[in-house]
Formats: structure tokens, C-alpha cells, sequence
């Protein structure tokens, strides 16, 4: 009989504070079973890393590699921040410096060369001679993926025949996916040679599995909050599974831990403090009105996209932008966000109906959680360029609108998602990538600033 433990790990998201104690619980059972001769894994299902973490926004996400390396990662996949939130140069020097396998089976270059440390699979052989399969995917943002020179189509197919061609290779199959529940399920339910489906995306907690088709599918929740541990146990009957969850706040703390932690936002503050601009007054932010900060961010808005309206939520700022010296720092702290503009196509009847909508009224104290947001509350809709008459005429930019005209309207990616408009989710748009809000500021604050100096 052969006893494997893999503890995993998923949708860390930068919150560190757990991440000293998990490891060293980590390290002290790998320790312990080691000497009962079993075999230890580790492994990470993706979203380890946040650009709303100063840590990781100053290390484009190396510092996260880094302590993975330091833990002792064998096999990790990718999330969706690690994927869409760097450019493509970044996404591809990310893992030059990995000790483990990163395994993503649906993550090709559209142009030029795949990186080398992109593997559809991984085999690791226990000390007994027993062969564990590793393959994984990620969630397929193909809209944001493609504008980042990326194809990631075809997730759970690939899966499925990476499943058929391991079969008879490998004693036990493990699939790290990073798709969500519920493409965990259909998976399952498609592919009974995957043995274990560690789960994440979807943040879902599943404290002892749930099983599907013959299929153990697991589930750690997000932000460091829990450590899963799969015991498998091999022999000559078969193959026993069984999960748990351990709460990380229950782990014996580390007497230096949080200090340990600040550190690595010193680290970030650092090199992050470099003056990017002088901003020449104060500009207030509101959360439940128009403000001169919001003037400024739909300046900015209008002329990186060359839109002709713009429309996005005052819940966006979290601090003002003070007069004086402004750095990365400053802006992160302001726009912590991973959120990118996009310029949707539409009518002059469209912008109508969308002026004449009913907000719901708990909409601007909603204490949103998702889509890119990392604010408090959504705050007021705010709409740039685009206004209604005491006649139902719409006027855009003091000119009365054409009918037969299609206007481009520039917003934030978290609306076009379904959940808030819904009209947004299939209309014609471009997503601006891979700069954040904060950079495009940064980026508009030096030359409009510059200007006005001179």
C-alpha cells in the first residue's frame, strides 16, 4: 500500500496574511509523512497572484513566483490574473525563474513562440514507481486573451483528450483546473479517467469533495481562507480518495508573521514611489456624485479611446488624487483595480434607452465583490458626452445625435459582462489592453500635466 499527499492551493489573490502559517504546516506535515514513507505534493490552481496587491503590482508578478519557488510548488496552473492582467511579454517571462511545472493545456501564442515553461502535462514518479498525471486549464476570457496575443480555446476538450492519450500511461490522473465549478462538473461527468478535479475561479468551498462520475472534485475557496489536503492511497484493490479542508485562521500562527507580510508590501512601496507626475491641484473624489476627479478620469477616458461618451461608476475611486508629487504608489492606492476601459459600439437609440433606464436604487451603495473591482461600493453611475432633452432628444457633445449613426461609448469591462447591462455583453466592442486604469492615467497625467506646465 502507498499513501500520497497533495496539498493544494488556489485564488490566493496577493492576500498574504495566511501564507507564513499555511507553509509552515505545510513543511511541518510534508516533514512528518516523509517519514512515514509517503510521497508530498504541492500544488497551486491558479489566481496566486492580484495586481490590486502593491507586492505584485511592483513585481508584475515575479514576487508571487518567487514564493512559490520558496515554498516548494511541484505543479501550478494558471488563473485568469495571471493570464489577462500582464501583457504579453510579462505573461511570458513570468515563470522563467519557476522550480515547478506550470501546466496549462489550452494556452497557445497566436503569433510568435508558446514560452517554454507552458506544458500540457506533467508526469511525477513516486519513490514505489507509481506514475501521477498532472494536466490543467484555465478559464477561456478569449475576448481578452486574443488582444493579448493568446488562444486559449478549448479547454475542456483538450482536457478530455490529453485524459485519453495519459490513460494508459499513468496510475493516477489529477486535472488542476482553473475553468470553475460548474465546467468541473461537466467535465467529471464527461471524463471518469480524470481521478481527482482540483477546482478553483469560482471561489467555491467544498470542505470534503464532492464526487461526480467516479470523480473527486475539490474546491478551496479564495484569499488563503482554507489549505486542502487530498490523501490518495494506492494498492493492489485500487485507489482511495478522500479531501479536507484545514482553516487557515485555525493553523498554528508564526510569532514574526505579520511582520513577514508587511514586508512584502514594504517591498512593493518602494519601488513604486518614484514621481510620475505633479499634479497641479487638488481633485476631490465622490462617491454618490460628479466630482472634479471624475471630470479628470473621463478627460482621460475620451482621449485615450478617442470615444464619443463615456459611462463608468464613481465607486471606481478609492482615495482623492492630491495636488503635489504623484506616484505608481499613489495611483495604485487610487485605482487598485484590474480593470481595463472598452469602447462599445452603439446607436443613437441605444444610448436613448440606456439614459432613460431605471437604476436600481441600491445600485450605488452595492459593496460589489468581483469583476475586477476592488473598491468599496459601486457609487453612482456617471455619464460623459451623452445627454437627454426635456424632448427625449439625445445630444452628444452639444450636437444633436444622428439616427443613423453608430457612436462609440467608452466604459469599464466590469459592464460588459452581462451582469449590469446586459446589452453590453453581445454588442461590437474592443477592449483596451493590456494597460489598467491606473497606467492609462499615469500614462495621461504626464503628458496633460506636462503640458500645462510649460
Amino acid at each position: 500500500m502507498e499513501k500520497i499527499h497533495i496539498f493544494y492551493t488556489n485564488d490566493w489573490h496577493s492576500h498574504f496574511a495566511y501564507w507564513p502559517r499555511m507553509q509552515a504546516y505545510i513543511q511541518q506535515r510534508k516533514a512528518s509523512y516523509e517519514q512515514q514513507g509517503d510521497t508530498v505534493l504541492l500544488c497551486d490552481v491558479g489566481d496566486h497572484m492580484d495586481r490590486s496587491s502593491i507586492f505584485t503590482e511592483a513585481t508584475q508578478g515575479k514576487g508571487n513566483v518567487a514564493l512559490l519557488n520558496e515554498a516548494g510548488y511541484d505543479v501550478v496552473t494558471i488563473g485568469n490574473n495571471e493570464g489577462i492582467t500582464l501583457s504579453f511579454a510579462n505573461l511570458t517571462a513570468l515563470y522563467e525563474q519557476a522550480t515547478f511545472d506550470v501546466v496549462v493545456a489550452n494556452l497557445q501564442a497566436i503569433e510568435g513562440q508558446t514560452p517554454e515553461w507552458v506544458k500540457p502535462y506533467v508526469i511525477k514518479t513516486t519513490a514505489a514507481g507509481t506514475k501521477i498525471g498532472f494536466i490543467a486549464a484555465t478559464a477561456p476570457f478569449e475576448a481578452f486573451y486574443r488582444e493579448l496575443n493568446w488562444d486559449v480555446s478549448g479547454a475542456r476538450e483538450k482536457l478530455i483528450q490529453l485524459a485519453y492519450y495519459l490513460e494508459d500511461k499513468v496510475d493516477i490522473l489529477l486535472c488542476l483546473s482553473h475553468l470553475g465549478l460548474t465546467e468541473d462538473e461537466a467535465l467529471a461527468s464527461a471524463c471518469p479517467q480524470i481521478d481527482v478535479i482540483f477546482g478553483s475561479h469560482t471561489h467555491h468551498v467544498l470542505p470534503k469533495g464532492k464526487l461526480i462520475n467516479g470523480v473527486l472534485l475539490t474546491g478551496g475557496g479564495m484569499f488563503g481562507r482554507y489549505l486542502g489536503e487530498l490523501t490518495l492511497t494506492f494498492d493492489d484493490n485500487g485507489l482511495t480518495k478522500q479531501t479536507v479542508l484545514h482553516e487557515s485562521k485555525t493553523l498554528p500562527p508564526l510569532d514574526n508573521e505579520t511582520s513577514m507580510v508587511a514586508k512584502l508590501t514594504a517591498i512593493g512601496e518602494q519601488k513604486l514611489q518614484k514621481t510620475a507626475f505633479i499634479s497641479p491641484k487638488f481633485y476631490n473624489k465622490e462617491w454618490y456624485h460628479y466630482s472634479k476627479l471624475s471630470h479628470l478620469f473621463a478627460a482621460m477616458m475620451l482621449e485615450e479611446t478617442d470615444a464619443d461618451c463615456a459611462l463608468f461608476n464613481a465607486g471606481i475611486f478609492l482615495t482623492d488624487l492630491p495636488k503635489g508629487p504623484i506616484s505608481a504608489l499613489d495611483l495604485h492606492r487610487l485605482l487598485p483595480h484590474p480593470i481595463n476601459l472598452c469602447i462599445i459600439e452603439v446607436t443613437a437609440q441605444q444610448l436613448k434607452e440606456l439614459l432613460a433606464e431605471d437604476i436600481p436604487v441600491d445600485w450605488p451603495r452595492m459593496a460589489l465583490k468581483g469583476l475586477g473591482f476592488r473598491g468599496v461600493v459601486l457609487g453612482k453611475i456617471l455619464t460623459y458626452g451623452f445627454t437627454l432633452d426635456d424632448k427625449r432628444r439625445l445630444w452628444i457633445n452639444g450636437e444633436l445625435a444622428d439616427e443613423q449613426k453608430v457612436y462609440r461609448l467608452v466604459t469599464l469591462d466590469l459592464f460588459t459582462f452581462g451582469y449590469f447591462y446586459p446589452q453590453f455583453k453581445y454588442a461590437k466592442k474592443h477592449y483596451v489592453l493590456p494597460e489598467f486604469l491606473r497606467e492609462l492615467f499615469l500614462a495621461y497625467g504626464q503628458h496633460h500635466f506636462a503640458e500645462e506646465r510649460k
